[in-house]
């Protein structure tokens, strides 16, 4: 009986995946971009998606369907060019890209609007233990070992790129750069491919999981952040600040991990209707139980914060939830 329910459920979320990318983004049919499988984003993504469509498809025609990515950088242009109508992006890219900033100078796009703050992303970066030294984030200065900054394009390259400059890492000579999306990357130094990685994800990242489960901390160390390299940041982008990873969060952790993070916000592009933004916020923060449920990282998100430090404007709808239920005035 089970499986046949499981067997009815999947049927169901194929049809809703199918309908959604043939017909590209719409107002209704929704595509949520989010990143690659092995981080936060993805399973979030999904998690949101799978809500809206349950709860909103039967009532209000309302679906929506997670696909991956690259990450924050191809989020930006795919709402951009409407093959996406929601997106989970860095709070750096958004603000970048609302304010021509950074790799947007002199092209800024505003053409999309916040929902909610979701988590926060936290800075991951894994390196065997055979090259760590001070066990902070130096240990990459004239690494002169391969190290994957992320998928071409992605959030996590842009993000991982304008962290190591703060911190005097010349990317391009101290490092010999590979591109690859988080599972790969884990996998890559659990060869001994690589020698490290550039993982940002809210806690319990599935690739961080992998690689403690396989090496062992007496293998692989999450480098940290001191607080003068925080500092030192914060001077340049007072979107980081500090985030400790408990003990025990990953297997065989066994200290905790002083790094940094940025916070993660739902986007949607400017022309979805209000009632439409309107129905999935209010969805979000009356079953928000269901989202903490599929991952951890989404305990982090309350009605208390869901405005805080978004980079770009609040969508109208959303705006509405929140002056509803007395957030915002």
């Amino acid at each position: 009986m089970f499986k046949k329910i499981s067997c009815i459920v999947l049927a169901c979320m194929l049809c809703i995946a199918f309908s959604a990318a043939t017909s590209q983004a719409s107002d209704k049919n929704l595509i949520i971009a989010t990143a690659t499988t092995g981080g936060t984003y993805y399973p979030v993504g999904v998690a949101i998606g799978t809500l809206v469509s349950i709860k909103l498809a039967k009532t209000d025609k309302i679906t929506a369907t997670a696909i991956n990515s690259a990450g924050s950088g191809e989020n930006i242009q795919m709402l951009k060019n409407k093959e996406a109508d929601l997106a989970i992006l860095q709070a750096l890219y958004g603000l970048n890209a609302y304010k021509g900033e950074g790799p947007y100078k002199g092209k800024a796009f505003k053409d999309f609007r916040s929902i909610t703050m979701l988590w926060e992303n936290v800075e991951h970066f894994p390196l065997l233990n055979k090259y760590v030294k001070n066990g902070n984030i130096e240990d990459l200065k004239t690494l002169d070992r391969k190290f994957s900054i992320g998928k071409r394009g992605s959030g996590s390259e842009g993000s991982g790129r304008t962290l190591l400059k703060i911190m005097g890492v010349d990317v391009e000579n101290d490092l010999i750069l590979e591109f690859l999306g988080y599972t790969p990357s884990a996998q890559a130094m659990m060869d001994g491919r690589i020698s490290g990685a550039n993982i940002p994800a809210g806690p319990p990242a599935a690739a961080i999981t992998q690689l403690y489960a396989q090496l062992g901390a007496d293998n692989v160390t999450v480098l940290q952040f001191t607080d003068a390299q925080l500092a030192k940041i914060q001077k340049k982008y007072p979107i980081w600040n500090r985030y400790v990873i408990p003990a025990e969060t990953y297997p065989s952790q066994k200290e905790d991990i002083n790094t940094i993070a940025q916070p993660n916000f739902l986007a949607c592009r400017a022309d979805l209707p209000d009632e439409v933004v309107y129905k999935i916020t209010k969805t979000i923060y009356e079953d928000l139980p269901f989202l903490n449920r599929i991952h951890k990282a989404t305990k982090a998100m309350s009605l208390e914060r869901a405005t805080t430090g978004l980079p770009a404007p609040l969508h109208p709808g959303a705006e509405k939830y929140y002056r509803e239920v007395g957030i915002i005035k």
